[in-house]
């Protein structure tokens, strides 16, 4: 309960020196490559959830 209310007390402000300094920790370069990983990620992420369920109905039909 007050770990979502905390997201209720950060402003715009917040948000852009919390941007600053992840640029500063990774740099200019190493943001896009880790969006990248990031989306491949949850690409593939959701591709395997969404295959789970014929593996499981293929592993029951053969028991």
């Amino acid at each position: 309960m007050i770990f979502s209310n905390i997201f209720l007390f950060i402003g715009p402000w917040q948000y852009v020196i919390i941007g600053l300094a992840i640029l500063l920790l990774f740099g200019g370069k190493k943001i896009p490559e880790l969006m990248k990983g990031l989306g491949s990620g949850i690409k593939e992420f959701k591709d395997a959830s969404k295959e789970e369920p014929n593996d499981v109905k293929e592993k029951d039909s053969n028991a």
